[in-house]
């Protein structure tokens, strides 16, 4: 039987980049698109449906973390066994996704992560603001030193997931804020699951981003908070609700 995969859409406000990148998910790889809505002011529902996906409305805004649960609870219940988490700013390029589920596939890897950040030269030709390429090199360095990973960067938009990982991992206790993603991979490390990445190519514009400068600055001081409980956690403080493996671990 084949196994069923299924891409994620945490979106907001992304009507005029929701279709192009719809465009280039490859149909004869991926089942089913999802597109959970964070209570967008704009046609983002309206461009969904037209273009025959799946759609989820909040009735209120409730931030990216709690998109991504809604995303995650939803793909589950689809029966997807892989999970693929594509930003709907037509950012990264999906057009990958058929080498990127094949490391998942092979057994190589839990997850997979999209690595912007092949060369500074790429990165900040494709339009990466240069304060977002130093805050991603820093806070990436420090992650890889504090969890023994060796991942090209740590806060990529683009990342596919085994079942198995969204059924063991408690993400539903994350922030419902930009810093679920650290929360969500420093979780997966104490779970002990296999983290990769691959190149992938990007594109910045106006509407490819929803962090400011201010909120940029927010991200890196919580994620820097969150290495701060794994370092607890490491050290035998194991009453840290995020990395609780389990309801009845102390």
């Amino acid at each position: 039987m084949k196994e069923k995969v299924v891409v994620v859409m945490p979106a907001y406000n992304a009507e005029k980049t929701l279709e192009k990148t719809v465009n280039d998910i490859p149909s004869d790889i991926v089942d089913e698109i999802i597109v959970v809505d964070d209570h967008s002011k704009d046609k983002t529902v309206d461009i969904a449906r037209r273009l025959g996906l799946k759609v989820f409305i909040h009735p209120e805004n409730r931030g990216y973390g709690a998109n991504q649960k809604t995303c995650y609870k939803l793909a589950l219940e689809s029966g997807a066994e892989y999970i693929i988490m594509v930003h709907p700013d037509y950012q990264y390029d999906a057009r990958i996704i058929p080498y990127a589920i094949g490391f998942l596939k092979l057994g190589i890897c839990d997850i997979i992560l999209g690595n912007r950040i092949r060369t500074r030269k790429e990165a900040l030709g494709c339009g990466m603001p240069i304060y977002k390429y130093f805050s991603n090199r820093f806070l990436t360095i420090i992650e890889n030193f504090v969890t023994g990973q060796n991942l090209g960067e740590w806060h990529s938009g683009f990342r596919i997931y085994r079942r198995k990982v969204l059924e063991t991992i408690p993400y539903q206790k994350n922030s419902d804020g930009f810093v679920f993603d650290t929360e969500f991979l420093v979780q997966a490390v104490v779970a002990g699951f296999r983290i990769g990445d691959v190149p992938i190519p990007v594109r910045y514009f106006r509407e490819a981003s929803s962090i400011n400068f201010i909120e940029s600055v927010k991200y890196d001081i919580s994620s820097l908070a969150v290495l701060g409980k794994y370092i607890a956690y490491k050290i035998g403080i194991k009453n840290i609700d995020v990395f609780k493996k389990s309801p009845d671990e102390k």
